[in-house]
């Protein structure tokens, strides 16, 4: 595609197409990496017949199909996206539905076969694409989080390329393909797969971006690897496990959250698998989770998940860093910003930025304003490179 993206290449604003949240956010989210119109009114149209994931499945399936019988080839590939995305892991529809989304999410962004990397790593390898203009004003490193595939986030990193940045992004341990095809699990230790991505591509001094979870675990790599010399969270993780308790009861939050510390285990599982049957979110953040951690039950998967922590390793960091927060972050709770801050106690500069409901920024990651947080992110890099 011969086109210069820029960070008007994105829509404005956040839509209530369904009454589940969680769902609702998906919609949104895939509506964002469109910035189609018309995959906002059939998502719309769909809507009050999605009452589980099944039915979010068969519809999205269904949607997808039709848009590729009109070539439509993004629009297709964020349905089939959208559909595998609530699919548990073992349904063979799963890996079709993902290599249909990547391949036509490809094909539209006209990625070539020499812009695909798989860069070896702990026996398997780092899923990687480089995205490079001419005479580049230097390096962005783009990192995924617990749910997304790099590829999702195309538009972002040709806007970052056509800024004038050789852009690199890649799927970890736990992401993507990484985790698809290589059977490999998240590992809190982010430094290392970095650390093999900066020695495979030769860089120094590069800028890396951790996108949701990848906020957490980007700081953690800076903490440890100094050929970083810029890095910014979008948008802070400083508890993980915070954030997913934030998901259960009021009610019940607090007496969970000991029971894992304290290593009930089936105390976890039974109340584990109770919240699944009454909560979307719950059933597939659990169920997710536990496959991107490579666990055999919900408390393996959570007590895995206290290590994705930055309170430690904060003051490790040393460099400059950008901070980014939605006001209305329904994953992330506010106060982990100014937490976050408090603990970056030895930073070379230290920049945060909040976003809000009226600038339609104010959810996580910035959904309903990419582009205000790719302008905010570009301008903070091009006064510090």
């Amino acid at each position: 595609m011969d086109k210069k993206w820029t960070t008007k290449d994105f829509p404005v604003g956040i839509y209530q197409m369904h009454p589940d949240v969680s769902v609702n956010f998906q919609m949104n989210r895939f509506y964002n990496w469109s910035n189609d119109e018309s995959m906002r009114k059939e998502m719309e149209a769909a809507s009050p017949s999605i009452n589980s994931y099944e039915d979010l499945i068969s519809s999205f399936t269904h949607l997808g199909n039709q848009a590729l019988s009109r070539n439509e080839k993004l629009k297709a590939a964020l349905y089939f996206r959208g559909a595998e995305f609530f699919i548990p892991e073992g349904d063979t529809q799963k890996q079709e539905l993902r290599s249909r989304f990547i391949t036509l999410n490809n094909a539209y962004y006209s990625i070539a076969d020499n812009q695909q990397y798989q860069i070896p790593y702990d026996g398997g390898y780092l899923s990687a694409y480089r995205l490079t203009p001419q005479s580049p004003k230097g390096t962005i490193v783009v990192c995924n989080g617990f749910d997304g595939y790099i590829e999702e986030f195309m538009r972002m990193l040709l806007v970052f390329r056509d800024a004038g940045y050789d852009t690199i992004a890649f799927d970890g341990p736990g992401q993507g393909t990484v985790l698809e095809e290589c059977n490999m699990p998240m590992t809190p230790e982010w430094e290392k797969p970095v650390h093999t991505l900066l020695d495979y591509f030769k860089l120094n001094d590069v800028t890396l971006l951790g996108l949701s979870l990848g906020g957490c675990l980007a700081l953690r790599a800076a903490a440890y690897e100094k050929r970083v010399t810029r890095v910014i969270a979008m948008d802070i993780m400083t508890d993980f496990f915070e954030a997913l308790l934030r998901q259960i009861d009021d009610s019940i939050r607090e007496k969970f959250r000991q029971a894992v510390l304290n290593g009930n285990r089936l105390e976890i599982d039974t109340a584990a698998h109770a919240m699944m049957k009454k909560s979307l979110v719950v059933e597939w953040g659990i169920k997710q989770g536990m496959h991107v951690t490579g666990s055999d039950s919900p408390y393996d998967f959570l007590h895995k998940i206290l290590a994705y922590n930055t309170a430690e390793i904060s003051p490790l960091i040393t460099q400059d860093v950008l901070l980014l927060a939605g006001q209305d972050d329904h994953y992330v709770p506010l106060h982990q910003l100014p937490a976050q801050i408090a603990t970056l106690t030895n930073v070379r500069s230290l920049t945060a930025r909040m976003f809000t409901a009226k600038e339609n920024a104010g959810n996580h990651c910035q959904l309903g304003n990419i582009g205000l947080a790719a302008e905010v992110i570009l301008n903070w890099v091009n006064q510090m490179i």
